[in-house]
């Protein structure tokens, strides 16, 4: 199931600028931009034009990718609450993870510290030590050439990705909804559609076309506080032939963190999806992030037991 959910996180990524329709607000809850984009302000019908929206998505996307730099510098946990489905939609069996997000030696890893809300066994703990042992064994004693390699392939999947997210603000006619408050701040809604006949410049973006979606954007720090997608039609992806079905739908939602970076709260999806022609996965996973705690140099892998206490 990694692989799947791997997959669900590109997604995230790809699409971290894509807007879901949804119900109409009414036009007297079109928003007013700040002075410093006053270029942007909305025609008589309340509206952007799409040059302007794709200028405001464009540096929304650029301050989403900041975010994700100062990501790093901080530990946290993540919950992952996993309800396996059968095949009318009812639940068959659900299964919770706590992690704790570490950074070893400027590699952020998960450590499992609960499983169903209790504490992991005696057994369960040793084989986790061993398991973070052996990864920190490998960073320590990790060559110049080696970590230099290491690094080399991780920037050449971050620009892979970022030249996917370059086509998000053409590949979409996007509009103006409305305004909401969500989470006691002020937030413009956008909804967004694939555009007719967009030609594409990178070839992993032709799955845009199969989305849709809508955004909702803090309005004080243009920042993405919300988002919703879903899958249009049946999307295939990946040597192993994984389909994501039509109707998959994906809802993430970030918080403001220490006064200075916006981060993951909330991560939910219905899953519908086969990979390759034989293993089939239906579940609702729901993810939570919580207990951010900012470090100023490498966090010091502990045991286990030394954690706990």
């Amino acid at each position: 199931m990694k692989k799947v959910n791997s997959a669900l996180w590109l997604m995230l990524v790809a699409f971290i600028t894509l807007p879901l329709p949804g119900q109409e607000q009414p036009a007297s809850a079109s928003p007013s931009l700040p002075e410093s984009f006053a270029d942007l302000k909305p025609n008589g019908n309340g509206d952007l034009s799409q040059e302007q929206m794709r200028k405001l998505i464009r540096i929304v996307t650029d301050n989403y990718r900041a975010n994700y730099k100062k990501e790093r510098d901080y530990t946290y946990l993540d919950r992952v609450v996993q309800n396996k489905l059968d095949g009318k939609g009812e639940s068959k069996s659900t299964e919770s993870k706590t992690y704790e997000i570490v950074d070893l030696y400027g590699e952020q890893v998960q450590r499992l510290v609960a499983k169903n809300g209790a504490p992991l066994s005696a057994e369960e703990s040793a084989k986790e030590e061993k398991r973070i042992e052996k990864l920190t064994d490998k960073r320590k004693n990790e060559s110049d050439d080696e970590r230099a390699k290491r690094r080399e392939e991780e920037e050449k999947r971050r620009e892979k990705n970022r030249e996917f997210v370059r086509e998000i603000a053409d590949a979409f006619e996007f509009h103006l909804v409305g305004s909401e408050v969500l989470n006691g701040r002020d937030a413009w809604v956008i909804s967004g559609e694939p555009r007719p006949g967009f030609e594409l410049h990178v070839k992993e973006a032709r799955l845009l076309s199969k989305f849709h979606g809508r955004l909702w954007i803090d309005k004080a720090e243009l920042q993405l506080a919300k988002m919703d997608v879903e899958a249009l039609d049946t999307v295939s992806f990946g040597w192993v032939l994984a389909r994501i079905h039509k109707g998959t739908r994906l809802v993430f939602e970030q918080t403001r963190v220490n006064g200075e970076v916006w981060l993951p709260q909330h991560l939910s999806f219905k899953f519908d999806a086969r990979v390759a022609l034989f293993k089939g996965y239906n579940e609702q996973e729901d993810e939570s992030f919580s207990d951010y705690k900012k470090f100023r140099a490498t966090t010091k892998i502990v045991g286990i037991g030394d954690m706990q206490k």
